[in-house]
C-alpha cells in the first residue's frame, strides 16, 4: 500500500477500532486494549506505522499526512469504511490529521497525551538534533535518557515489567524510520484550529503526570472540541494506558460502548 508495507493485527469482530501509536514505539503499546477489546464485541486493527516496528522503514521526512494516508489505505485494505481512531502522543497528532483528511472515516475519537499546537522554533530545531543524533547514534541512549518522562519515576521503579517493555520498544525501533517521523512532526500544522470542526464523539486522556503534554493541555482542547469529554489518569505520566491499564481499558470501554450505542442508532 502507498509504497509500504504496513505489518498490523486485525482480531476479533464488531465495532472497528483503530490504535495508532506514538514515538518511538510498535503496536504493542496497545497490547492491555486488544486484550480487554478483541472478541468482546470489538474489532481491534493495530498498525505498526511506516519506519516503526516490522513496517517499511522510509528515509528523509515522513510527514503527518503520510502516516495518516497510510491508514487510510489499511482501512480500504480491510473493508473498513468507519472507525473508532485511538491515538497517543504522536498516535494522536497522526488521528488528528485523519480528521483533517478523512473526516468521514473517524466514527468516534480517542487522544491521549496529544498536543495540538505546531512546533515552535525551540522545538523545531531539537527534534532536527535529535534526528540527527538517532542517525549517528542509535536508540539506545535516547531510550536510556527518556525511559523516565514516558513513565513516571515511580513507575519505572514499581512497574519493572512494563518498564522493561517500553524500554525494549524503544531500543528496537529502526533509527531511520524514528528520525524521519521526528523530522515531520517538527513541521506539523497547529491542530488548534480543527478542533473546533470535529464532529465525532472525542475522548481525551491524559496522565496526571504527564510532562510532555501536561492535563493542561488536554483541559484547553476540551473547551474546543464539541462533543468531548476528559479523562484524568491518577499515577500515570505519558503512558496511561501501560502505566494504569486497567483505569484506562475502562474509560476506553466506556467511551467506545457509547459510540457503538450511536452508531447502531444511526
Amino acid at each position: 500500500m502507498r509504497g509500504v508495507d504496513l505489518h498490523y493485527t486485525d482480531q476479533g469482530a464488531g465495532y472497528p477500532v483503530l490504535f495508532i501509536h506514538g514515538h518511538p514505539f510498535d503496536r504493542t503499546m496497545w497490547e492491555p486494549q486488544v486484550r480487554a477489546l478483541a472478541g468482546r464485541g470489538y474489532r481491534t486493527i493495530v498498525p505498526d506505522l511506516r519506519g516503526y516496528g516490522h513496517s517499511t522503514v522510509v528515509p528523509g521526512t515522513t510527514h503527518l499526512d503520510s502516516f495518516a494516508r497510510d491508514l487510510a489505505g489499511l482501512l480500504d485494505h480491510l473493508g473498513v469504511d468507519t472507525a473508532g481512531v485511538v491515538g497517543l502522543s504522536m498516535g494522536g497528532q497522526i488521528a488528528l490529521e485523519l480528521c483533517r483528511l478523512f473526516p468521514d472515516r473517524v466514527d468516534s475519537l480517542a487522544l491521549v497525551a496529544t498536543n495540538p499546537h505546531a512546533e515552535t522554533e525551540q522545538g523545531r530545531a531539537r527534534r532536527s538534533a535529535t534526528a540527527e543524533h538517532l542517525r549517528s547514534q542509535g536508540m539506545r541512549g535516547y531510550a536510556d535518557s527518556h525511559l523516565v518522562g514516558m513513565m513516571t519515576a515511580a513507575n519505572v521503579r514499581s512497574m519493572p515489567r512494563v518498564a522493561d517493555h517500553v524500554r525494549t520498544m524503544m531500543y528496537t525501533a529502526p533509527p531511520e524510520g524514528a528520525a524521519a517521523a521526528l523530522l515531520g512532526r517538527a513541521r506539523r500544522p497547529d491542530y488548534v484550529p480543527l478542533l473546533r470542526c470535529i464532529s465525532a464523539p472525542t475522548l481525551l486522556v491524559v496522565g496526571q503526570e504527564d510532562r510532555f503534554t501536561p492535563p493542561d493541555f488536554t483541559e484547553a482542547m476540551h473547551v474546543r472540541v464539541p462533543d468531548s469529554v476528559v479523562e484524568i489518569i491518577e499515577g500515570a505520566g505519558h503512558l496511561p494506558n501501560l502505566e494504569r491499564p486497567e483505569r484506562f481499558n475502562e474509560v476506553l470501554r466506556r467511551f467506545l460502548e457509547s459510540s457503538r450505542a450511536r452508531s447502531r442508532r444511526t
